[in-house]
């Protein structure tokens, strides 16, 4: 009777002994596959979390704010429209410029409330109004070389992704009927070939739309209702022809 009790005992001690191996292998095996998984979910939830957008300041005056059309006919914000067609994620542009302002303006703003962030991407058109209130072309040289020199530090130096537009000619838009066309015209192609040798000698890109804002003088679609400012359909030729450039450089 002792002996069958004594068995039945170790058989019993023996059963709990398995049992409690087999659940100490479970709960090994359960942490295993949740130290896995935590590995495998780490690098996509630090993905998630950053933010992978790049981002655009537009630097100008009454062009790059888009006097007389809608926000969304702006040439920074058509040209970003077209960047996302592409699939490169790219924030709203920030657009420092006011209708009217010459370089000392736009260098004065810049001074007021320095841009705080390094942008992927700066493009800068600024000179008309320096034509247009006869400013001297060394005071432009000047002041451009300056202003280009900040645009290139927004990007954190790189100079491969500052983007500079050519000044639009006015002279052929009704606004201009009864002036001097042909010396509004000439000035405007010297103050052009200023910033363009800066722009060259500088590194950066540089873009001609003067050539097609001169289309206006044949093609009302290209000006805007108030009859000096180009239209959103010429800003979106502008765009048609930046986007590329800057596609090139965000991929």
């Amino acid at each position: 009777m002792i002996l069958k009790m004594s068995s039945f005992t170790m058989k019993k001690i023996s059963f709990k002994i398995k049992a409690l191996l087999n659940a100490l292998i479970l709960a090994l095996l359960f942490v295993f596959i949740i130290s896995c998984a935590k590995k495998n979910n780490t690098p996509t939830d630090n993905n998630n979390r950053l933010d992978t957008s790049k981002t655009y300041l537009a630097l100008g005056d009454s062009y790059t704010i888009g006097e007389s059309v809608a926000v969304s006919g702006r040439y920074p914000v058509q040209t970003i429209n077209l960047l996302r067609q592409q699939n490169i994620k790219i924030n709203d542009p920030d657009i420092i410029a006011v209708t009217g302002w010459t370089t000392t303006d736009l260098i004065n703003a810049l001074n007021s409330n320095p841009p705080k962030n390094h942008y992927t991407i700066v493009s800068l058109l600024i000179g008309v109004n320096n034509q247009y209130q006869h400013r001297t072309l060394e005071e432009y040289k000047t002041e451009f070389t300056e202003l280009l020199n900040r645009s290139i530090a927004y990007t954190s130096d790189n100079r491969n992704h500052v983007f500079v537009l050519s000044i639009p000619d006015y002279s052929v838009t009704p606004f201009a009927a009864g002036l001097d066309t042909t010396k509004i015209a000439s000035e405007i192609n010297e103050f052009n070939n200023a910033n363009k040798t800066i722009s060259i000698n500088a590194g950066v890109h540089y873009l001609d739309i003067t050539s097609v804002s001169r289309e206006a003088k044949n093609n009302l679609l290209f000006t805007a209702d108030d009859g000096l400012h180009p239209s959103a359909y010429q800003y979106e030729q502008w765009s048609v022809l930046l986007a590329p450039m800057m596609q090139q450089v965000l991929h």
